[in-house]
């Protein structure tokens, strides 16, 4: 399709010094395998993009590599007949980014089974979603399956100026739930509140230091927790009769220590999150949805826009914690 076009793409390179990210020209045989070739509209900023530029982050297998998870644009060639020229689409998960070349580029190449038709959604609005939002979208949905009624009492979200935090307080409020916030970002209330957040609390537990409890005082309903560590043993052991927590995160370490009383005492559910394999139907599915009665009602509020040229510096940002919505990185007329 592109033949011997060239085009511009910002690309991993692992130094002596460290992994360096620059622009640079490639040619078509640098997009790798695949069946749907896409222009490349937007892409986004998230915490495993970062990772993969930062020295044995454990994400990507070899470089060099063009990161970007996220990827949304156009169709410009298609060996798959569920795809035709000119459908905008989304791809993120699988390999992309971490072991295929992602979004940070002119065009991508994937597999036509990891790609989504967008429906209600622009390229933009699906970028400023990417994996993150479509993370919060499954952990409310899994929430959703468990029984989770709007009725049912507070639901904690943690990690809430995160990216699937901020979303998921979008969607939870906007169905109806008592959403109850969990940040360590003092200055966040404002932005929480108008993203529907009944509750804004610090970090939890308030004690980091304090030994975790089998059982607290039961409080939630449910939650959406995207810290781990303390902060979900926390969460257990204050969860009602019969909620459940959909954890997807572990910035607050990989350790869980808990005990098995919320579990058998409360009946408890904890519900791991996936976005990176979750079976293409079913992740199209949702997409549909994200495009209707999921559509957080506030994404403009969440999303931030800068140039994917400037990728390092919005990516150094999350890694240090300095980083509140969803930027989307701009591809198509930014080189």
């Amino acid at each position: 399709m592109l033949g011997r076009m060239q085009f511009q793409a910002m690309v991993a390179h692992e130094t002596d010094d460290g992994v360096v990210l620059a622009r640079e020209e490639v040619g078509e045989d640098f997009l790798g395998p695949g069946t749907v070739t896409i222009k490349v509209h937007y892409s986004s900023a998230n915490f495993k993009d970062g990772l993969a530029i930062t020295p044995r982050g454990g994400v990507v297998r070899n470089y060099p590599i063009i990161p970007g998870i996220d990827l949304t644009g156009e169709v410009v060639a298609s060996e798959d007949a569920a795809f035709t020229v000119g459908d905008l689409v989304i791809a993120h998960g699988y390999e992309i980014g971490v072991a295929h070349n992602g979004g940070f580029a002119e065009y991508a190449r994937v597999p036509a089974e990891w790609v989504v038709k967008l429906e209600g959604l622009s390229p933009r609005e699906a970028a400023a979603l990417g994996t993150a939002g479509f993370t919060a979208a499954m952990s409310v949905q899994a929430l959703l399956d468990r029984g989770l009624a709007p009725g049912d009492g507070p639901v904690l979200v943690t990690g809430a100026t995160g990216g699937v935090g901020s979303v998921a307080v979008d969607i939870l409020s906007g169905l109806g739930y008592e959403v109850t916030a969990s940040t360590g970002k003092t200055d966040a209330g404002e932005l929480l509140s108008t993203l529907g957040a009944a509750a804004v609390i610090g970090r939890l537990p308030e004690d980091p230091d304090a030994k975790p409890r089998p059982l607290g005082k039961a409080q939630w309903a449910g939650a959406v927790d995207s810290v781990g560590g303390k902060s979900l043993a926390h969460i257990l052991s204050t969860v009602r009769y019969g909620g459940s927590v959909a954890v997807s995160g572990l910035t607050g370490g990989t350790e869980l220590p808990t005990t098995v009383m919320p579990f058998i005492l409360r009946g408890v559910g904890l519900l791991g999150i996936d976005s990176v394999n979750f079976p293409i139907d079913q992740r199209r599915a949702l997409w549909a949805r994200l495009g209707k009665d999921l559509k957080p009602r506030h994404l403009s509020t969440l999303e931030n826009i800068a140039p994917v040229t400037e990728a390092e510096a919005v990516l150094h940002a999350i890694r240090g914690g300095h980083h509140s919505g969803r930027t989307v990185l701009a591809v198509a007329g930014e080189f």
